[in-house]
Formats: C-alpha cells, structure tokens, sequence
C-alpha cells in the first residue's frame, strides 16, 4: 500500500484557544491513537490534500522532527459551511496487529453481457476489508469478464488469503443489468409478434 508523508509539529497545548489559533495559521489539529498515550500535533492543511481528496487508500508516516509513526486516517472532521478541514484523528500501526480499513474496488475485464447491451451497475465502490498492515492492498480487483446480462458478482468472489473482506458473502459488489433500451426493444418486439 502507498504511503504519504506528513510532516508536523507536536501540540503542547490542547485547549479551544490554542486549536483556534492553529487553525486561523493554516495548520490542522490532529491526534493519534494507538499508542501508549494519544498523541496531539498539527500539520499544514496543504499537507493533507493527497491523502483527504482522493478515491485511493494510503498509509501515512507522521514525521514529527524526532519521532515517526506509522498511522492510517481513522476520522476527519469538516466545517459544515465551508468544507474545511477541522480535525483529524489517525490511528497508529502496529507490524502484529490487524487494522479494519475500507479499500477501493477496482473493475478489470469487459463483461460480455455489457457488449450485448446490458449495464454494469457497481454497487460497492469501497470494501471494508482486515488485515495485518503490510497485506493491505491498494485496491481490490473485481474480475467482471464472466458476468452476461442478470449475473452479479458477490464478494466471496474477491477472496484473498492476505486479507479478510468484512461483509456477508451475498453481498453485491456489481451487476449487469439489462439496460431500458435494450428492455423496450425485447416488449416492442413481443408486442409486434402477438400482432401478427
């Protein structure tokens, strides 16, 4: 899994005032869990656009001058007006202990049933999936060459001995539905033969 960098600075002082004035200087209050103790520092908001507006997952490494920690986004907080950036809680990685984390599905293959006129309706952009932090995958490959018009593809499907994926096993990630166009042909069709 990709990782991104995020250099910040430790917070001494926690209070409403001190995170105001924080944010007022373009910096992001955040703290870490995981460890021994919750971790308070703030970083540029700048600092957190490759890892806030994207669909992909990554890890990050929190760079704090003397100390590195290795995390993963556990919650972020936005303005309800403005839609900046407030707070961000991360949760600290450990080699030997599984995390949960919602990884994206990525659709590879042409399923036949879309060449024929159906239409393939992704139902689950993200899956949440639980593993040990260095088998955690970018994303995960939903194979769709095999699926024709009605057929749907579950997650049992997507298995992988390297990671669990934590949802029940008929659950949907895509299916190819039979499109409008191609329906209103197929009863305007049927329409025509009983006329005859």
């Amino acid at each position: 899994m990709k990782s991104i960098t995020i250099k910040g600075s430790q917070r001494e002082s926690v209070g409403k005032a001190s995170t105001k004035a924080l944010r007022n200087a373009g910096k992001v209050p955040c703290v870490l869990y995981g460890g021994d103790n919750p971790l308070h520092f703030s970083a540029d908001v700048l600092a957190f656009s490759k890892l806030v507006y994207t669909p992909d997952v990554h890890t990050v490494v929190i760079d704090l001058g003397s100390d590195k920690y290795n995390a993963i986004l556990q919650d972020i907080q936005f303005h309800p007006v403005t839609d900046e950036i407030l707070h961000i809680d991360f949760y600290q990685l450990q080699d030997d202990k599984e995390v949960t984390l919602e990884i994206p599905v990525k659709i590879e293959g042409t399923a036949p049933g879309v060449i024929k006129g159906g239409v393939l309706r992704l139902t689950k952009r993200k899956l949440k999936v639980k593993a040990l932090p260095a088998d955690l995958p970018d994303f995960i490959p939903a194979d769709i060459s095999e699926l024709e018009i009605g057929n749907k593809l579950y997650v049992t499907a997507l298995g992988n001995e390297s990671y669990k994926i934590m949802h029940p096993d008929n659950t949907v990630v895509c299916q190819v539905r039979i499109s409008r166009a191609a329906m209103k042909a197929a009863q305007d069709a049927a329409k025509a033969e009983k006329a005859k």
